[in-house]
C-alpha cells in the first residue's frame, strides 16, 4: 500500500507545481509543462508563448522560480524554457489566452468566435470551444463554439485531440474555459487515400522478379 500512496502523492505534487506555475508565467501566454525525474534531479520544461517574460533580466525571474520549486519537494530542479512555435495548436496556450481575454473583459461570445477562427484559419482540422459558468445572469451555463471536425469518443479523442484548460475569475465568479483541437498534420481513422495504379504496379514488380530468377536459374543451368 506504501508503493500506491507514494504515486499518489508524485501525482498530487505534479498537479500543484503546475497549478502554481500556470499562475506565475500565465502572463507570459502558459502552453503547459513537462516535470520528468532524472538521475541528477528533476527537469522542469516550460512552454510559453513569450519566453523572455519568464526569463527575466539577467535570468533572475527563472531563477525566483528554480528556488521557489524546491519548497515543494523537487530534487534539484532544473527549469528550461522553450517557446511555443505554433500558438494556434497549442491547446492550453489557446485555452489560457482566452481566460485572460475575458478577464479583460471581452464578451464571452465575442472571445469564443475570435479565437475559434484564428485556430481554423491556422489550418486545424477542428476545433470546439467551451466557456461555462455565470456567462450573462446568475444562473450558470455552459456555450460552445465548433467548427470542422472533433472527436469526443474512441482511442482517437485521446491520441488526436489536443486539449486545454484554465479558468478566469470575473465578478460574477469564475468561468472555466476549455479547447479542443485537431491540428492538420494529425490522420484520423477515417482518414485513406486511394493510390492510382497501386495494384497493377506492384502486380508488373512481382512478376518481373519472377522473369528475373527464372532467367538467372536457367543461366546457371
Amino acid at each position: 500500500m506504501a508503493v500506491e500512496r507514494k504515486f499518489v502523492q508524485d501525482r498530487v505534487k505534479k498537479m500543484m507545481v503546475k497549478e502554481w506555475i500556470r499562475e506565475e508565467v500565465k502572463s507570459a501566454g502558459f502552453g503547459g509543462v513537462d516535470i520528468i525525474r532524472m538521475p541528477l534531479g528533476t527537469q522542469v520544461t516550460l512552454f510559453v508563448e513569450r519566453p523572455g517574460l519568464v526569463i527575466g533580466k539577467g535570468g533572475r525571474r527563472i531563477k525566483m522560480l528554480t528556488e521557489k520549486l524546491k519548497e515543494f519537494g523537487l530534487d534539484n530542479p532544473q527549469v528550461s524554457v522553450d517557446e511555443v512555435e505554433k500558438p494556434e495548436f497549442n491547446a492550453q496556450l489557446m485555452a489560457s489566452l482566452l481566460a485572460r481575454a475575458l478577464e479583460r473583459g471581452w464578451y464571452f461570445r465575442r472571445a469564443g468566435y475570435r479565437f475559434l477562427y484564428r485556430i481554423m484559419e491556422a489550418g486545424a482540422k477542428g476545433c470546439e470551444i467551451q466557456i461555462s459558468g455565470k456567462l450573462v445572469s446568475e444562473r450558470a451555463r455552459t456555450e460552445k463554439f465548433v467548427a470542422g471536425t472533433i472527436i469526443h469518443t474512441g482511442d482517437a479523442a485521446y491520441t488526436a485531440v489536443r486539449r486545454g484548460f484554465d479558468i478566469a475569475v470575473k465578478k460574477l465568479g469564475v468561468l472555466g474555459v476549455t479547447v479542443r483541437i485537431i491540428p492538420p498534420d494529425v490522420v484520423l481513422p477515417d482518414e485513406f487515400e486511394i493510390k492510382e495504379g497501386g495494384v497493377s504496379n506492384e502486380n508488373e514488380r512481382n512478376k518481373g522478379d519472377e522473369q528475373r530468377r527464372a532467367e538467372e536459374e536457367a543461366q546457371r543451368t
